[in-house]
Order: C-alpha cells, then structure tokens, then sequence
C-alpha cells in the first residue's frame, strides 16, 4: 500500500516525533474526519508499506532521524512559493528550507524530490511578474536537485475565500492561466526541470504542462523495480492520483497559510496541537470511547507487467558519509 503523509498536515514539520514512534510501533490509528467513532488501524511495517508519500513545507524536524525510514521506500512533496509571512503566517526561513530541500535530493536522490510551487493566487503584490521572479529564483537554487515541478492554481472553497479575504485575491481566468504557464515552462527549461499540474481541469499540454498525479504510480513503480497495478483515487476533479491511505487529521497544521484547504480556522488549530501526545496512537485528541476500531488490510502492490525499467535507488542503497 502506498501511504500519504500526509494531505491534511504537515507531518514531517510537526508531528516527525510520533510519526517515528509510529512506524517504530507498527501502526497508527486514523480517526475518520466524517466520524469519529470510526477509526482505522493502518499498518506501517515495511511488510505492508510499498512507499511512504511525505508532504511538507519544512521538513527539517523529520532530517534529523532521517536514517530510521532506511527500511522503506519513499519520496517527498516538498512545497516552497513565493508568498511572504503575510500569507504564509508560520512558515520559517526559506533559504535554510531550500537548503534542506537539496540535503534530502542528495541523500535520496533528485527524482524523489518532487518541488511544489502552489497554490498560484494573484493580487495586488503577487502579480504575474512577481511569481515568474520567485519562481526564476526558485529554480536557480534547485537546479539538479529535482527534476520535477508540480504547480496548481488556486481552489477557493468558501472557507478558502474566507480566510484570504484581506488578500483581495483576483479571480483566474484561462487567459491569466495560460500566460503563467507559458512563463513558467520558459523558466523551468532553463534549469532542467518539468512542470506537471494538480487537479486541473484546463489542458495545457500545449504549453508542455501534463496533468500530473502527487500519488504517482509511475514513480513509486520506479522506486520499486515494477509497474504497479493500482487504481485511480479520484480524490477531486481533474485529480490523477492513484489510491492511498492518508494519516494525516484536519485542523492540525500550524504552518497557518491562509489559502489552506485543510484547516477550518486557526483557533481549532491550535486546540488541536495542545492535544497532540507524541506517544499517542492517534495524531491529536483521543479515540472516541464508543468507536469501532477497523483493522484497515491494504495489500502489498503487485506488478502489473513484469518488464524491466528505470530503478531509482532505494533510500538506504544511497549513503552521504
């Protein structure tokens, strides 16, 4: 089973200590965010676990005990964007986050270091012009250390729009889409890395932008040796990826970005890490006294033809001392 790490928060920025307790136990307990009196136990032994999906804007905290996944096979989404602390309220130095973007490239290796540069929003400040100079900058530092860009445009779910409000965001429209993508892959060109999209609906393969899925099978096969037969997760509209198990909690982040989809609001935020125990089961809170608890069994991937391929090393075949 492919397991994400997580799309709701950022595990490795905040929570690496009991994620490492985690896979030292064997499993985790998910509590489900429609219902709390259901809960699954997920395995993460690497008997059950084919690759870990890592999201995260800061994964310093998880670098330091990096070696403990050398049993695992796995790849970072690693998002870094042009945005100032007026948007992304808590999110710490860049430069020293770039920094640690190229030790994981050179410890796992470059393939298994997907860059993130989204949400795209414009304003009054972040003009076109604007994020064509950060992303430009951007991929100048971390040329040879990714060979892949994943870039989407900005959602705004009601409680996105809410809570962006004060940005004044101007609305997309294809025209405003197309022209960033025509810049970027110019920019991107320039320092050997490609640009897919996330969950969009708008085709701009003409610009030399795919429709890309985080949940890649095509990669996790190349981590693996094998293509994988594994079906499409349909988690939203336009979105490509292939089935997961999330670990992850709502209203857990702290980075406090305003556009984020995954916390209703900061206050609850908040709550929710007081209530986070490194040595729990669960990510924050407690297991419900009356919940069911599943045994959630996801077996292995199995090859889908046995042929040979590209083989990206796995983590622990690549050594920095």
């Amino acid at each position: 089973m492919i397991v994400s790490v997580s799309r709701r928060t950022d595990i490795p920025a905040f929570y690496s200590e009991w994620f490492y307790k985690r896979i030292e136990a064997g499993f985790v307990h998910v509590i489900n965010p429609m219902n709390i009196k259901q809960v699954s136990k997920i395995a993460l032994d690497p008997e059950y676990v084919d690759c870990f999906v890592f999201w995260t804007k800061d994964a310093r905290p998880m670098t330091k005990d990096i070696d403990k996944l050398d049993k695992f096979n796995y790849y970072f989404q690693y998002t870094i964007t042009g945005y100032g602390p007026e948007v992304e309220k808590n999110i710490k130095n860049k430069n020293e986050i770039i920094e640690n973007f190229k030790f994981l490239s050179r410890k796992i290796g470059k393939e298994k270091m997907i860059l993130r540069y989204d949400p795209i929003f414009l304003t009054e400040k972040y003009t076109i012009d604007y994020h064509c100079g950060a992303f430009k900058k951007l991929c100048s530092k971390l040329k040879g250390y990714t060979t892949k860009c994943v870039i989407s445009f900005i959602d705004l779910y009601k409680k996105t729009e809410r809570n962006t409000k004060e940005l004044h965001i101007i609305k997309f429209d294809e025209d405003l889409i197309k022209e960033i993508a025509k810049k970027f892959v110019k920019i991107a060109n320039e320092y050997e890395i490609t640009i897919e999209s996330c969950a969009e609906e708008i085709d701009l393969t003409k610009y030399g932008i795919v429709q890309g899925s985080c949940i890649d099978a095509k990669l996790v096969g190349s981590i693996l040796g094998y293509e994988i037969d594994v079906k499409q997760d349909n988690q939203r509209k336009g979105c490509k990826c292939v089935k997961s198990v999330d670990i992850g909690q709502y209203n857990t982040c702290m980075h406090h970005c305003l556009y984020c989809y995954a916390n209703f609001n900061y206050d609850e935020v908040k709550k929710s890490y007081e209530l986070h125990n490194p040595n729990s089961t669960v990510l924050s809170g407690e297991i419900h006294p009356e919940a069911k608890i599943t045994d959630r069994k996801m077996d292995r991937l199995k090859p889908l033809i046995k042929k040979d391929i590209e083989v990206i090393p796995n983590a622990n075949q690549i050594k920095l001392f």
